[in-house]
């Protein structure tokens, strides 16, 4: 059986959504899958791949001899000081290995102030002594490359990365309240941008023959640098860190971003896995994706499947609510439901085929309409949510909505939101004989809105 045929199955059963995967093997393109309307070219948050990148620009500019992995980052940003001796005696590698001094993120991604968070915040331990996974490290990194580059990241990496290797204009970085580049987490990019920075790192810095990272820096980042056998994130991430790249269990190196944010090179294998997707319904749902496609599958990408031919587009499917049309009924209705301190509104327009619901919050002012075609899934434009009413609303992006009834009076809607932010909604709502509605609605993702939360009846209006 088709590797890629196991891993949708298994996803399946642990309720991941998949929106892409292609793998590379030599030069030659053997896997190329996509979740319609979701191609391989769809601009997407990436979250903590971010810092692989910021890995590569770091590096980039100490080959150029402007920084140096001994220096002390406050060197670089001396607004900061004075700080604690512990943060003061923190060295860029130190920021790359995940050794630095905190024990978590040390700013508020609801507030202001993200790299100043990082000074002031009293650390909790010597710095290079062991491995805390700190996305703040990252971002100060970033502030530091901006500071040396005189320019955004993003442009700094252009002539020098991103144009040689072909990645597309949407490759681009959300920035803090303060403008920096966030780049432990704000990489926007495509599944196939992610194929492009794989294939670089498998084949040690070069594209087309040409050197576009320095062997150093390959060395560097591909070393253990951290023991980080007492993580708690799944078998394969034990295998250590480098230079903000894991180092799995399997071999190789690991892009891994949250939600299943996944970019496997392996040179030994000669081999680049990329997958894209949505995990957080399931909890630790992306370290149980990557014990699966580094542990089980692993091995089966370096190897022609017999009698297997690459997947073509669209081969992957949404998890989605199974639909039973005999209980479908027309519903039409609105009903008001106390979520916390504030008022969610659910108005219905239901057919026995599909038809709309429109959630309105009080409390985020918000309001989002989404189509329902039962046992089939809908694409919906991001911006037709005002107000907040959707994670990422205002911003550009892409919500499918799946649905169906899946017993007497019991209808099911899942809704995936891909794009700046990704985010998984479920509601399960059950008719009553007399008129009332009950609501289960749950949310996943960093951005989603605490009403989404709830479980509530509520009588006809």
């Amino acid at each position: 059986m088709h590797p890629l045929t196991l891993l949708q199955r298994e996803a399946e059963a642990l309720d991941l959504a998949l929106h892409s995967v292609e793998v590379l093997r030599g030069d030659e393109l053997v896997v190329s899958a996509t979740n319609p309307p979701l191609t391989v070219d769809t601009p997407r948050r990436t979250y903590s791949v971010s810092k692989t990148v910021t890995g590569f620009a770091v590096g980039l500019l100490v080959a150029e001899g402007r920084l140096g992995l001994d220096d002390p980052v406050v060197r670089h940003l001396p607004e900061h000081s004075p700080v604690h001796p512990w943060t003061g005696g923190t060295r860029v590698r130190d920021l790359l290995s995940m050794q630095g001094p905190h024990r978590a993120t040390t700013y508020d991604r609801a507030g202001r102030g993200w790299v100043e968070s990082w000074f002031r915040v009293p650390p909790t331990h010597r710095p290079g002594t062991v491995f805390t996974y700190d996305t703040s490290g990252t971002h100060v990194l970033a502030a530091l490359v901006e500071r040396l580059a005189g320019t955004s990241l993003t442009d700094y990496l252009r002539p020098r990365l991103l144009d040689p290797l072909g990645v597309s204009g949407s490759f681009r970085f959300l920035t803090d309240p303060e403008g920096v580049s966030q780049g432990g987490s704000g990489l926007v990019c495509s599944p196939r941008d992610l194929l492009h920075l794989g294939r670089l790192l498998r084949d040690g810095g070069r594209t087309d023959g040409n050197r576009l990272v320095p062997a150093s820096l390959l060395r560097e980042m591909t070393t253990p640098h951290a023991d980080t056998s007492l993580q708690a994130w799944g078998a394969q991430l034990a295998g250590g860190y480098g230079h903000l790249l894991w180092l799995p269990v399997a071999g190789g190196g690991l892009m891994f971003g949250m939600g299943g944010q996944l970019v496997w090179t392996d040179p030994a294998r000669d081999i680049v896995v990329v997958v894209t997707g949505d995990t957080q319904a399931c909890p630790t749902g992306d370290h149980r994706l990557i014990d699966l496609l580094l542990g089980e599958l692993g091995g089966a990408w370096g190897e022609p499947a017999p009698g297997a031919t690459a997947a073509s587009p669209g081969a992957l499917s949404w998890p989605a609510p199974r639909h039973e049309p005999d209980h479908a009924r027309p519903l039409v209705g609105g009903w008001a439901f106390r979520a916390g301190d504030a008022t969610v509104t659910i108005d219905l327009d239901l057919g026995t085929d599909g038809g709309t619901l429109t959630r309105q919050t009080d409390a985020a002012g918000g309001i989002v309409t989404l189509p329902l075609r039962y046992g089939e899934p809908v694409r919906a434009d991001l911006l037709t949510s005002r107000g907040g009413a959707l994670p990422g609303d205002g911003g550009p992006g892409t919500v499918v909505v799946t649905s169906g009834w899946t017993a007497p009076g019991t209808l099911d809607v899942r809704c995936a939101v891909v794009g700046e932010v990704l985010a998984t909604l479920v509601l399960r709502l059950v008719t009553g004989p007399d008129g009332s509605l009950t609501v289960q609605s749950r949310g996943y993702g960093e951005a989603v809105d605490p009403t989404w939360t709830f479980v509530a009846t509520a009588d006809a209006s």
